[in-house]
């Protein structure tokens, strides 16, 4: 979604349409405190169909464990092809009780197993990371996460001993945002993993016209920040941050285990119904002697 012409104008238009990422039991709700990431990197020429097959092993497997804690899968628009795998959590004590009880089932883990080694065929390589929700960075952080279809997920990494710098540019940031109604955001700060980010931010969208509104909505926020807000805001940008990546990525509602929660929010997203083969009509039988 960003014009990458400056940190500055990067940082306005991503918190111009952000919102919720990811709830697990119901479609609206505020965003997971602990939020697991499990990124595969997939081969060129494996991705679409073939891949989307080989991770249906896993979702069946979940649904035949009648498992409790859901995730959410998406693909990459832009950048290398791959896909995340997206689980919330209230906490970390949380996550451990999830993974032990998982460890404990013994036909779960088979059929896990059993689907990563043919998954496996399809991918480069595989990473995870542990992030936590900022609440104090965030604004309006809920939103019907059920009916969307893409997420813009940015990735800031901020240079060394200068967090300040960092809190401070959110600060005037949301203070700005605060007189936008429609603007929100969610916030996560990486606890584990995802090597060259320190702050993740997710931007639900429900088509990729919300991409056009987040560009128009640069004279708002302009207008809320004024001259002198947006002269110190890059002046805290070009101090402190290392860098900034973009990158759009679109749901796939068949690599995802979701909360019926949200098949019932939109079953024509989630789980649609196979198209029934047309009947054909008998032709009439001919009268005898007929040609």
């Amino acid at each position: 979604m960003k014009r990458l012409m400056g940190l500055c104008l990067g940082l306005c238009l991503l918190f111009g349409a952000v919102g919720m990422l990811m709830a697990q039991d119901k479609p609206e709700m505020s965003p997971p405190k602990v939020l697991t990431i499990f990124r595969e990197w997939v081969k060129p020429g494996r991705t679409g169909s073939m891949h989307d097959k080989s991770e249906s092993a896993f979702v069946q497997a979940m649904n035949k464990a009648k498992w409790p804690t859901h995730y959410l899968a998406v693909d990459s628009v832009s950048g290398k092809p791959r896909s995340l795998f997206l689980t919330g959590y209230d906490s970390f004590a949380d996550w451990e009780k999830d993974v032990q009880a998982s460890g404990k089932n013994a036909a779960l883990t088979a059929s896990v197993e059993q689907a990563a080694r043919a998954d496996a065929d399809l991918l480069d390589g595989v990473d995870a990371s542990v992030l936590v929700f900022r609440e104090d960075q965030s604004l309006r952080a809920g939103v019907d996460i059920a009916h969307m279809r893409y997420f813009e997920i940015s990735l800031f990494n901020i240079k060394p001993g200068h967090r300040k710098d960092w809190d401070d540019a959110v600060k005037l940031v949301k203070k700005a945002y605060e007189k936008i109604p429609d603007a929100h955001w969610a916030m996560y700060e990486v606890a584990y993993g995802q090597v060259g980010a320190e702050y993740v931010v997710f931007t639900p969208m429900k088509s990729a016209s919300e991409i056009d509104a987040a560009f128009a909505r640069d004279k708002d926020f302009a207008a809320a920040m004024g001259e002198e807000g947006m002269k110190k805001l890059a002046e805290l940008e070009a101090s402190g941050f290392e860098s900034v990546q973009s990158n759009l990525f679109t749901f796939n509602p068949k690599m995802s285990y979701v909360d019926e929660a949200w098949v019932k929010a939109d079953p024509d997203f989630w789980k649609p119904k196979a198209a029934m083969p047309k009947a054909t009509k008998k032709p009439a039988e001919k009268p005898a002697g007929s040609q």
